[in-house]
């Protein structure tokens, strides 16, 4: 009855693999690609109240694990992807690539340059309150729109997010649909010159070439720091994880990147036990070389395979 009256795809027992950067992981029971709002609302409406509801970006800082996502996988397309400028406001759909909207309001004049080497959509970004180079969205971050999981339209604030370190308040199966930040103005030119440079950082000192994920790990904060916007996050999990000696680390197909010890990466055939299993050997050696214990970035979503048990 669900399928009938929506206009976006909507595909059971999908393969997710393909649609993540680590290229592993199981299906997901329900893979729905609404055609726009209304659309999306009338899904999230008609969905039984205990379906789990998962939003899905471009896959780039996720591992679906081999069982795969019980419930309905939720993905922004074409309809949710339009950034609009007027004046310092960038208002930017969900679906948006992170890039493609730092690039949009640099070629109007407005700074969001940090957001161009942040993989993914400004729907993760948002939830994810994503950050490099000194800024947050939260710095930016001027509201949102999300449907909740009973299908309807809201309007959030930071405040209403609670903006932190990697982390929001979102609840549980809302899908935030366009956010709107304010940038400060500046020469489009120089702008454009600051993001190539970054972009030059970026792919001399990250493994961009590889199936990776991104940051496996959050960086420790230094000092009362709570993650907030400004706030200190001095000690780098990247450096732990190399004075711990796990530059490189291995189980079965996957790796810590010998590039960028931070950055997980699969070589060929890993499962995602494989990733998960390396990830927490890491966490364990990094706590017992300095007493730190490293917080997962990458999210980690569904059920592991029958015959895998689960990380401890």
């Amino acid at each position: 009855m669900i399928a009938a009256a929506l206009r976006g795809p909507l595909t059971r027992n999908r393969a997710l693999a393909d649609l993540t950067w680590l290229r592993t992981g199981g299906p997901a029971d329900m893979f729905f690609q609404p055609a726009d709002t209304d659309d999306l609302a009338a899904f999230l409406a008609a969905l039984p109240g205990d379906v789990p509801v998962f939003p899905m970006g471009v896959g780039s800082n996720l591992i679906v694990r081999d069982g795969g996502v019980r419930g309905a996988v939720i993905r922004l397309g074409r309809g949710f992807s339009k950034v609009t400028i007027d004046g310092a406001q960038v208002t930017a759909g969900a679906g948006a690539l992170d890039a493609h909207v730092a690039r949009k309001a640099a070629e109007a004049g407005v700074d969001l340059t940090f957001l161009r080497t942040i993989p993914g959509t400004v729907g993760g970004a948002v939830r994810m309150n994503a950050g490099c180079y000194g800024a947050y969205v939260a710095d930016v971050f001027r509201g949102a729109k999300a449907i909740t999981r009973a299908g309807q339209i809201v309007e959030l604030t930071a405040k209403d997010l609670n903006f932190r370190y990697r982390q929001t308040d979102l609840p549980e199966g809302w899908v935030i649909i366009e956010a709107m930040f304010e940038g400060r103005q500046g020469d489009p030119q120089a702008l454009a010159e600051r993001m190539a440079e970054q972009v030059a950082r970026r792919n001399a000192t990250q493994p961009v070439k590889e199936r990776t994920a991104g940051s496996t790990f959050r960086n420790p904060a230094g000092g009362s720091s709570t993650g907030r916007a400004g706030e200190s996050h001095a000690l780098k999990a990247w450096k732990l994880i190399d004075e711990a000696g796990l530059r490189g680390a291995r189980v079965g197909g996957a790796q810590m990147s010998p590039k960028h010890p931070n950055f997980m990466v699969n070589t060929g055939g890993a499962r995602a036990s494989d990733l998960e299993k390396l990830g927490e050997l890491v966490r364990k050696g990094v706590f017992r070389h300095s007493g730190m214990t490293l917080e997962w970035e990458i999210m980690r979503v569904g059920d592991p395979a029958m015959d895998t048990p689960a990380p401890e």
